[in-house]
């Protein structure tokens, strides 16, 4: 199945979509486009940079994963990229002479706004919110809310005791029919309810 919602080709299932090797992608994990690849900027097969996507993520329209490959040298005279473009005469440097930062590893249940960037090699933590428009070019601890250019952190979504239990629990691995099962404590707004459920069930 590509399309979370039947009649609605708007949104799309992201994982059976792929065909770039070196972007990963969990399972539910959805966007709305219908072309998740064009949205993977400067992601050259030389660089051998992944985009790996976890579980059940929402990412809206206009999001935008710029890769490595859009980083050019800043530490020689010029910046202008002579080595990819045709016509001139210029072996690729070492890689150990770009500025390549890394896979860009996005967790899992992570909420992207609308029209969002992520840079090259930026780490989001499972659970966190990034606003419309923000441009994320810094790591982002898990169930943390930033937004903002560049991205900036508002808050953390909630205390420390129930994050370290919802990383502990782990949802997103659970099989389908587990899931189904535990919606009402995913969709619960009582905190303390929440927690303790996932004290019974983590003990």
């Amino acid at each position: 199945m590509i399309h979370p919602i039947s009649g609605y080709d708007k949104e799309i299932y992201v994982k059976p979509t792929v065909k770039n090797q070196n972007i990963i992608v969990g399972d539910f994990t959805y966007i709305a486009d219908s072309d998740f690849e064009s949205h993977v900027t400067h992601h050259y097969e030389w660089n051998g940079d992944k985009l790996i996507i976890g579980k059940f993520c929402q990412i809206a329209a206009g999001v935008e994963f710029i890769m490595n490959g859009a980083n050019h040298q800043m530490n020689a005279v010029s910046t202008f990229p002579f080595y990819t473009l045709e016509g001139w005469d210029m072996d690729p440097p070492a890689l150990s002479d770009l500025p390549l930062k890394g896979d860009t590893v996005i967790g899992n249940d992570v909420w992207i706004g609308q029209n969002a960037v992520i840079l090259p090699g930026v780490r989001i933590g499972d659970g966190s919110i990034i606003g419309a428009n923000s441009v994320v070019g810094n790591d982002v601890e898990p169930y943390t809310i930033v937004a903002g250019n560049p991205a900036r952190i508002l808050r953390k979504r909630f205390d420390e005791e129930l994050i370290d239990l919802l990383l502990k629990f782990r949802w997103w691995d659970k099989s389908v029919e587990e899931i189904n099962g535990l919606i009402p404590i995913l969709t619960c707004s009582d905190l303390e309810k929440v927690r303790d459920e996932l004290k019974k069930r983590l003990a």
